[in-house]
């Protein structure tokens, strides 16, 4: 039985399914939250019911957008658009655009191809990429998706289906820890790994 109050630890297991936040994390934010005035509690509450009735992916890119919308970055016209960044989420994205040096369009995946959590190609925003790809403006693309097995594997797999297709390939090359997430690199680093990208076409 938990010593803490009913509503206290239905907030306490909520938070803690969030990534990166534990119990004691939880409990810690949870009693913030209890003495907080009531009305920023609720602001708080009200702003994160919103977010499924005002957010969807990009019609485009997969980024958040406004539902039914394309995101900023597809719509700005100052973006250069014969280059495609490939992620496997949106706060890859995020982190990317955070080091200012990027200025092309993006793909967000929807994850990465991994046999034991039965996700594969099919599951993914593969089938839009190769449309997106093939449009005849696209020049090359840079698979940006996590340094991890899954990663890696979803990377050559794309590189493989777009063999020949006469686009550049690449993928982020110094840098970056292997094992590790883009979101959690710092900016220099990511920065550097973008510059320093390697082709992965023939």
């Amino acid at each position: 039985m938990s010593e803490l109050p009913e509503p206290v630890e239905r907030v306490v297991a909520l938070l803690s399914r969030l990534p990166g936040i534990g119990r004691r994390s939880a409990q810690r934010i949870a009693f913030h939250l209890v003495r907080q005035a009531p009305q920023d509690t609720r602001l708080l509450a009200e702003a994160i019911a919103r977010l499924p009735d005002v957010l969807g992916p990009c019609l485009i890119c997969g980024n958040l957008a406004p539902i039914g919308k394309p995101c900023s970055i597809c719509e700005d016209p100052r973006r250069d658009r014969g280059l495609i960044c490939v992620v496997e989420q949106a706060d890859n994205l995020a982190a990317i655009e955070r080091t200012g040096v990027y200025r092309g369009l993006y793909h967000v995946l929807g994850g990465a191809i991994s046999p034991l959590k039965a996700i594969g190609p099919d599951q993914l925003r593969i089938e839009p990429l190769i449309s997106r790809a093939k449009n005849g403006e696209t020049r090359e693309l840079i698979l940006a998706t996590n340094p991890t097995v899954e990663g890696e594997a979803t990377a050559l797999y794309l590189a493989r289906l777009l063999a020949g297709s006469g686009i550049a390939i690449s993928r982020p090359a110094t840098g970056l820890p292997v094992g590790g997430e883009l979101d959690y690199v710092d900016g220099l680093t990511l920065s550097r790994a973008l510059e320093g990208r390697r082709s992965l076409s023939d």
